[in-house]
């Protein structure tokens, strides 16, 4: 049945693999199902909403891998991006004082508009203008970006007033008494880094799923014998599960919560932002597709991805049905290359995922004890596979690789996909001009590039 519906010996893959890879996938991605939560109640309103929206973002998440499973067939899985969530929070319901069913009202419409980008080609069109080139470096960018986040995580890298960010410093955590709180889960993540690098070296199966689980333990194992102390106040929870059943309390619906009237009287505001949804997610999804799909090898000779349309309408699908259900915008996660790393290949990793997601409705009490510790060293060595792809890169044509190196620089400095891509257009674009090379360039990526200029002075 599964060979017939997700032509896995085609794709040189099995079903061990796959579900072993959806498995992986949703491990790195199921903290959403706390962060989503802990975000959009920050918006007026919805304060005790947590129940409602950690049951939409886990019903989101099973749509949209399903539908990337069975109208894509690509390992790609998906749930409420963040950035996204932090704008419709911070943004639209916090700075510029729109109701929370105003922003998802502007998010279903969005979805909608999706909809109709991705039936008529115009999606697709733009992932085919940006240069092969320009799509490797996305590739390369996005495993700076994960690795990172990875980090971060971890609690290996930090905030610094000086210098922006900097490394951790176990001293200074012994000086201040909170070695156990917080230096211990950054030593047991880099033990983590070690334990996944040592499988992926070995050639060892489910190298990534194996890693996870390991640091979780080890952290368990630290938890029962006071060698880590948890202390919730400052983000530092238990990793022993003290429950595995209960269901969200779901008192406050958020469910088809629009508030239509409100775009008949400012159609205008409501126009703006929209249109700011639009444009992020545009680029996100795209560059996590283009990374991801870079890294399994999906990329044709021409740089094209086979079923670019489906992927994008699956997509599209999701967002909509998310804003329905009531949660912030659903895109294509960046956590899907780990599952990718572990050789899944077809929607069967997708579909795992999507239903791990519905079983996690009732299983969150387990699920949201997996410590982010366990699972950053997973992306810190997602990282590293997808940063092979520099090679890649034409260096000796400095017209084309330095706006690569633009690309990758800022996808992770700007920590966001849609900068990186948006400042390698423009360089791009610039540089290709002043050489005289303009022709090189489809009238498609010059209206990009405009596009991105007037988003950074408009929006």
């Amino acid at each position: 049945m599964f060979e017939k519906l997700f032509k896995l010996e085609e794709n040189h893959t099995n079903v061990r693999t796959e579900i072993v890879a959806g498995l992986t996938t949703f491990m790195t991605m199921v903290y959403i199902l706390a962060v989503n939560p802990s975000i959009l109640t920050a918006a007026p309103g919805l304060e005790n909403a947590g129940g409602s929206i950690l049951f939409a973002t886990a019903i989101a998440s099973t749509i949209g891998c399903v539908a990337m499973a069975f109208l894509a067939n690509k390992p790609f899985a998906l749930s409420a991006g963040l950035g996204l969530n932090a704008y419709f929070a911070y943004t639209v319901c916090g700075a510029m004082g729109f109701s929370w069913q105003v922003a998802l009202t502007a998010v279903f419409v969005e979805g909608l508009i999706f909809i109709a980008l991705s039936l008529t080609n115009v999606r697709q069109a733009i992932f085919n203008a940006i240069p092969h080139q320009l799509k490797v470096a996305v590739s390369v960018g996005i495993g700076l970006f994960i690795t990172f986040i990875g980090l971060q995580n971890a609690g290996v890298i930090v905030n610094n007033e000086s210098t922006l960010v900097g490394l951790f410093s176990v001293k200074d955590a012994i000086t201040e008494a909170t070695f156990r709180t917080v230096a211990v889960p950054s030593l047991i993540a880099l033990v983590g880094v070690i334990i996944i690098a040592w499988l992926l070296v070995k050639g060892v199966k489910g190298y990534m799923l194996i890693g996870i689980l390991a640091t979780w333990a080890i952290g368990i194992v630290c938890e029962l014998l006071g060698l880590y102390v948890p202390n919730p106040e400052i983000g530092a929870y238990s990793v022993i599960p003290t429950s595995f059943i209960a269901f969200p309390d779901l008192s406050v619906s958020t469910i088809l919560k629009f508030d239509f009237g409100f775009v008949a009287t400012h159609f205008l505001d409501f126009l703006v932002v929209v249109f700011a949804f639009l444009f992020v997610d545009i680029f996100d999804t795209l560059g996590t597709v283009i990374g991801c799909a870079t890294k399994a090898n999906m990329l044709d000779e021409n740089g094209k991805l086979p079923g670019i349309k489906q992927i994008l309408l699956a997509d599209a699908i999701a967002t909509t049905a998310g804003a329905a259900l009531g949660t912030s915008t659903v895109t294509t996660f960046v956590e899907s290359s780990s599952g990718i790393s572990e050789g899944g290949r077809t929607g069967l990793t997708a579909l795992t995922t999507g239903l791990l997601f519905l079983v996690s409705i009732i299983l969150s009490p387990l699920f949201l004890t997996i410590p982010s510790f366990a699972t950053a060293p997973a992306l810190i060595v997602v990282g590293f596979l997808m940063m092979q792809q520099v090679k890649n890169v034409d260096w000796d044509d400095m017209a084309t690789s330095i706006p690569c190196f633009v690309c990758i620089v800022m996808m992770g400095l700007s920590y966001s996909i849609s900068d990186g891509i948006a400042f390698g257009i423009i360089s791009h674009v610039a540089i290709t001009l002043l050489l005289g090379r303009g022709k090189e360039n489809s009238t498609l990526l010059y209206i990009l590039a405009i596009l991105f200029v007037l988003k950074y002075f408009l929006i």
